[in-house]
């Protein structure tokens, strides 16, 4: 296969970069249509949708109280995994938990003369609901994903922890899975997938509970579930498809970049693989070893396809436009394999993370090194930040006024209120003068 390749500027580099700018696009109407019916069936029928459609669509027929995972099958997991894999989970949970604490905001108050009280409350939502995909058939979870989502929620606080998962066709979920979630701190889990369980976190169901905020990602069908949930529980972003954007200058190298492009492209045929080089030599290279890299056969029909459908290799004249070109994308990923990453960091704008130098593979931040990866893709990362513990937390003001306090400042809050014909506003200041 042949990765499109262009020259900026040019009509067709504007084209494609137009397209890729404005990715985030509305869902199909007819998808949003499929998934509210089930929205309002699960609403309706509480655990009998939730049942109906775990047979339907992932061939599985529960009981109600079988979906909750119960100890025995969480000790049993800890048998079912390596002593290797049990210490990989862990590494994980303490890197990322120490990062996220550094991320932890702190209530504060300040005291204006003794007469005003002013401050903040940090104060953590009550129950978190986290959706980590399973993968086909349930059998390759998102075993990372489960410690990227409870570690800030343990972390924030939060009082009690629900997962939600799909469940494989012997009502299980993956051994792995129940030890990350089970060590990152959750504490119920339930074999159930698919945008009916978001609503069942959403609305609550007999076995279900109704949780506060929802977080993890999912196909078309959760993200939309999630966005029609989303006016009255929180939610941490909509998510699209995986992106990375990777800046390289003639000191890179071509190898690393191309498995780079392809470690993006293998998660869905709608990901985001971009390179952006001053270097005409980097590209033609690159170009050469992607055919090389796919026939290796790692997921490279899922590659193959992303890389064709929207892939693109951008030469540039300069890195000053390579950073302009990318604050315009603002990718999920943004690699930076220049000579002097670091003096060039100032220029990112708008990126969900970045990954410095040639020994940074977006795989490290995937997994173990600490900042999370539920990060905003379709340009998103303009507006919003990655998954953090802060998520997970309300900010609730407070303030106290003294008699004395009140009365310096009545005058003005009168006439401000007045001027909105809040008049009640007004008397209710007013009449607090008089005592």
């Amino acid at each position: 296969m042949k990765i499109r390749s262009f020259i900026y500027p040019s009509k067709k580099a504007d084209r494609y970069l137009q397209k890729i700018i404005n990715r985030a696009e509305e869902f199909p109407k007819k998808i949003e249509k499929e998934v509210k019916k089930i929205g309002d069936k699960v609403k309706k029928e509480g655990d009998k949708a939730l049942v109906e459609y775990t047979y339907k669509f992932d061939g599985v027929l529960f009981k109600p109280r079988e979906f909750k995972v119960g100890k025995e099958e969480i000790e049993k997991a800890y048998k079912n995994i390596s002593s290797e894999l049990l210490s990989a989970i862990k590494l994980a949970i303490e890197k990322v938990k120490k990062f996220h604490l550094k991320c932890l905001p702190q209530s504060w108050f300040m005291d204006e003369d003794s007469e005003i009280v002013l401050g903040q409350m940090i104060k953590p939502v009550e129950i978190a609901g986290l959706y980590i995909p399973g993968g086909k058939g349930g059998e390759t979870p998102l075993i990372s994903t489960a410690i990227m989502t409870a570690v800030p929620a343990k972390i924030a606080g939060v009082e009690k922890i629900v997962m939600v998962s799909p469940p494989r066709k012997d009502k299980s979920l993956n051994s792995a899975l129940l030890v990350a979630a089970n060590e990152a701190g959750v504490d119920e889990i339930y074999k159930i997938g698919g945008p009916w369980s978001i609503f069942g976190l959403a609305y609550g169901t007999e076995t279900l509970p109704k949780v506060d905020i929802i977080c993890g990602p999912g196909n078309i069908y959760v993200t939309i579930a999630k966005r029609l949930v989303s006016s009255f529980v929180g939610i941490d972003i909509v998510a699209g498809p995986s992106e990375v954007l990777i800046i390289a200058d003639e000191t890179a190298n071509p190898e690393f970049i191309t498995w780079d492009l392809l470690a993006q492209a293998e998660h869905d045929p709608m990901s985001l693989a971009i390179l952006i080089t001053t270097s005409k030599k980097i590209a033609i290279e690159v170009k050469k070893l992607i055919p090389q890299a796919l026939k290796k056969g790692f997921r490279s029909e899922i590659a193959k396809e992303a890389l064709l459908k929207r892939g693109s290799i951008i030469i540039v004249k300069d890195l000053n436009t390579a950073f302009l070109l990318a604050n315009l994308i603002a990718p999920e990923h943004l690699e930076i394999m220049i000579k002097d990453p670091m003096e060039y960091l100032p220029l990112v704008k708008n990126a969900g993370a970045v990954f410095l130098g040639a020994y940074t593979p977006e795989a490290m931040g995937d997994y173990i090194a600490g900042p999370n990866h539920v990060l905003p893709t379709m340009g998103f990362a303009r507006f919003t930040s990655s998954l953090s513990a802060e998520k997970f937390l309300k900010k609730i003001n407070f303030l106290k006024y003294s008699p004395s306090a009140l009365k310096k400042e009545a005058k003005k809050v009168i006439i401000l209120a007045e001027t909105e014909n809040l008049l009640s506003h007004a008397e209710a200041v007013r009449i607090r003068l008089k005592k």
